[in-house]
């Protein structure tokens, strides 16, 4: 089944410089690979991993498709700061991604994904161990704060509380008890109904970890480069890819990754692959913590509101809401400043919420949350895509899995529908 590949006389060109291409690009070099590296913008870490939710949940996933959130995202779509903005598209891509997400909206598809997204959880969470050794966790903001996800009503808690705990990890927090754990949150306890916290998740600064490990790729003696040039199409040729046509001429290798991202879909397409993706548009916030503030310490998500809270370093992250508007990642001023309401609202001693900078990314989704690894029709062509807003939390997981395959061991676990078919 796993094909034997010799790394040491392959030449791998890793499309895409965020965090799944580095990451991908690393353990394949440590795989014995000569690597390149293919980004489209003048650096690295510049598109849905620049300012992302710096959330690091390996062991708290929730899949977006589940029971109910049909009825929910109605529901989204009439609120003023709803997490959930739709503009229909005249793109059969548009559709047919909603209609695999709606089949995928059920309980058996949902805990199903959550099992397989836990394992792969917890190997990042060992892979990025491993990768502190070459990587200082000190070089973008490491910290084991641990993840709290509170909830606004009864009934949602109760369900939260209701689902299996594998490992024994989380620990149920009611009310009273929130304003002890986080002081932070001592404004909003009175009108919440609970929370479940996380000891062990972390958070990070995804764009200073793209620099540091692009600094240690530029290191490595197996390392060719990286080449910054706006991929346009793969030529196919004997069942195989011959060359990457960019803006700049081609390029060629013996193995080609896909790790770009949304722009992967497009890409894919040339070569004849429907790849099942759509750009899920978020946001995020950055203010700078003062001396004073009342930061929240532990990574927060205000459950009901698809809105998070990290504190990296010295400044506040907030980040939230999936706008379904096609490949557009311009700001909309109006989701900037709802944004800016609801952490005012929930969080109002936190920042000095009149600095903050705004960011818009576009998180690359499949219909089940769960990402797409391994070789394609094409006997040469890999993908490691759709990571949807894990793309920090899955990728050294998935970048691992990625550089077994290539090299012809098999995986740590049974991919089942992680592994594209």
């Amino acid at each position: 089944m796993f094909e034997t590949i010799h790394p040491s006389s392959q030449r791998a060109l890793v499309i895409g410089g965020g965090v799944v291409g580095l990451t991908s690009a690393w353990w394949l070099l440590e795989a014995g690979f000569r690597v390149t590296l293919l980004e489209r913008a003048p650096d690295v870490g510049l598109g849905a991993s620049y300012r992302n939710g710096g959330q690091l949940s390996y062991r708290y996933v929730s899949p977006l498709a589940d029971a109910g959130v049909p009825l929910k995202a109605l529901q989204w779509l009439f609120q003023a700061d709803g997490p959930l903005r739709f503009r229909p598209e005249a793109d059969w891509r548009q559709w047919r991604w909603l209609a695999a997400f709606l089949a995928n909206c059920n309980v058996a598809s949902n805990r199903h994904t959550t099992a397989k997204l836990l394992q792969l959880g917890e190997l990042s969470r060992q892979k990025m161990v491993q990768l502190a050794v070459a990587v200082p966790l000190s070089e973008f903001g490491w910290r084991e704060a641990g993840k709290l996800v509170v909830y606004r009503t009864r009934a949602l808690f109760d369900a939260a509380v209701a689902r299996p705990d594998p490992d024994n990890a989380r620990r149920i927090v009611s009310a009273l008890e929130m304003a002890a754990l986080e002081p932070a949150l001592a404004h909003l306890a009175p009108r919440l109904a609970g929370g479940i916290f996380n000891a062990g998740e972390a958070v990070a600064d995804c764009h200073a970890f793209c620099v540091a490990l692009a600094a240690r790729l530029r290191e490595h003696p197996r390392f060719e480069g990286v080449v910054h040039g706006r991929a346009s199409s793969l030529f196919v040729e004997d069942g195989g890819i011959a060359g990457v046509e960019t803006d700049d001429g081609w390029l060629q290798a013996d193995q080609y990754v896909l790790a770009a991202g949304i722009h992967s879909r497009d890409l894919a397409a040339t070569a004849g692959i429907r790849l099942p993706l759509y750009p899920l548009k978020g946001y995020s916030l950055t203010a700078p913590i003062r001396p004073g503030d009342l930061a929240p310490a532990i990574s927060v998500t205000d459950f009901e509101r698809k809105t998070l809270y990290a504190r990296i370093g010295e400044q506040l992250r907030v980040a939230a809401m999936v706008d379904m508007v096609g490949d557009n990642p311009a700001l909309d001023a109006r989701r900037v400043a709802g944004l800016t309401r609801l952490a005012r609202e929930s969080l109002p001693a936190a920042a000095d919420y009149t600095q903050v900078e705004a960011w818009a990314g576009l998180r690359p989704a499949t219909p089940n949350s769960a990402p797409l690894l391994g070789r394609t029709r094409h006997a040469n062509l890999w993908l490691n895509v759709g990571h949807g807003p894990l793309g920090f939390t899955f990728a050294c997981g998935t970048a691992s899995i990625l550089a077994d395959m290539m090299r012809g061991a098999a995986p740590p676990f049974d991919l089942d529908f992680l592994a594209w078919k």
